[in-house]
């Protein structure tokens, strides 16, 4: 296995991933809907921001310590929500959480994890925070929230960009399924990743562990499958948001927002922070990328409420852009895959220190020392996604 010193980069993990994960679980973390043109302008849009360089400024104490909705955190970075994580790696959840423990920043579990709610909680110290998906069976919805009470989860994030499901090539051509069928394509494809293979052996985590024994009649895979294909709710509404709300108590997280409109709908919905996200470019595909929409939605709500974004976040320059137009927060996805996926913890815990040095190098470059004065100033053309 690669010295994780030696990784110096997102990519150093993606393609570590791309040779270890099975390829059906692989092309679920790479991927994007359609013509994945949303996935790949979400990265591609960040590359147009310029930074201006500054020099000769007293650079040497710096600090890109932050907050959260209230929490501190080492930078403002948490790790999102992601499916299937634990087909990424054996307990992939639980080794995301730990590590995301011990570096200082919030760890986000799916409502469609591989490791439970109680699984996460058994193994890490710190309250994490849960994501939701809304179901029809609303009886299951609201014993999910129970489960993530019990489990001193500390912030309930409410994904609202997943009433029905974007066409996936890529997972259709494969067959997505956890754990992978027994065809003959998969069973080649496997003989490929050994060590893989030994960490699932060694697990007894490789289904639904939120929904399999929970959620009514489904005990196996074959009900998993039904369920999941007529559960997902289009008739989601605001009204279902004040529900929630009410079932939570607590802190509540709106993702998927990537219009001022809906912005101001979730500023009146009481809504502690909402997180500008086109789900990575795998649902609306021909929407705009996430760093492009986030201005204006920051612009529309101001300081009424928390505004992060994810999408496309591959490094600590990323985030600081972000942070630039107007996001008090980020998430990473697939940086998170990418580095699970190539070498478990230790690869997570990697992949956070980097973001974190390029981060704080480039608050230098740019003349700033704290994370909590970055504004468009730091960039050349900070107003480039305000033009029309």
């Amino acid at each position: 296995m690669p010295n994780p010193s030696k990784i110096t980069c997102v990519e150093d993990f993606r393609r570590l991933a791309e040779r270890r994960v099975p390829r059906m679980f692989y092309d679920y973390a790479d991927s994007g809907s359609w013509t994945e043109g949303t996935y790949r302008s979400n990265e591609a849009d960040f590359h147009k921001l310029k930074f201006r360089q500054r020099v000769a400024v007293d650079i040497e104490k710096r600090t890109h310590r932050s907050s959260m909705i209230g929490i501190d955190v080492a930078m403002p970075v948490a790790i999102a929500p992601t499916g299937l994580t634990g087909m990424q790696h054996a307990d992939g959840e639980i080794l995301g959480a730990k590590a995301a423990e011990k570096f200082g920043i919030p760890f986000t579990l799916s409502t469609m994890s591989i490791c439970s709610i109680e699984d996460v909680a058994a193994h890490t110290h710190k309250p994490f925070w849960f994501q939701l998906y809304v179901m029809r069976d609303r009886d299951f919805i609201e014993r999910l929230i129970n489960r993530a009470k019990a489990a001193n989860c500390s912030a309930l994030v409410l994904t609202l960009d997943l009433q029905v499901l974007g066409q996936r090539h890529k997972d259709i051509k494969n067959g997505l399924s956890t754990p992978p069928r027994p065809t003959l394509a998969n069973l080649i494809n496997l003989v490929t990743k050994p060590n893989w293979c030994l960490g699932m052996l060694g697990t007894k985590r490789r289904s639904f562990g939120n929904i399999v024994g929970h959620a009514k009649g489904v005990g196996d895979l074959s009900s998993l499958s039904s369920w999941t294909a007529e559960q997902f709710d289009p008739a989601l509404s605001w009204k279902d948001i004040e529900w929630i709300k009410k079932c939570w108590g607590g802190k509540l997280i709106l993702k998927g927002i990537m219009d001022a409109e809906d912005a101001r709908l979730a500023v009146d919905s009481g809504a502690d922070a909402l997180i500008v996200s086109n789900h990575g470019g795998r649902q609306l595909d021909g929407a705009p990328s996430s760093i492009s929409a986030l201005p204006a939605i920051a612009h529309a709500v101001g300081k009424e409420i928390e505004v992060w974004m994810d999408g496309g976040i591959r490094s600590g320059q990323d985030v600081l852009k972000a942070i630039s137009l107007g996001a008090k927060g980020t998430m990473i996805g697939r940086p998170f895959l990418y580095s699970l996926g190539a070498m478990g913890e230790a690869g997570v815990t990697r992949c956070l220190q980097m973001i974190a040095n390029e981060l704080d190098i480039t608050m230098g470059f740019c003349g700033h020392t704290d994370i909590h004065n970055i504004d468009r100033s730091i960039l050349l053309n900070g107003d480039i996604f305000d033009r029309p």
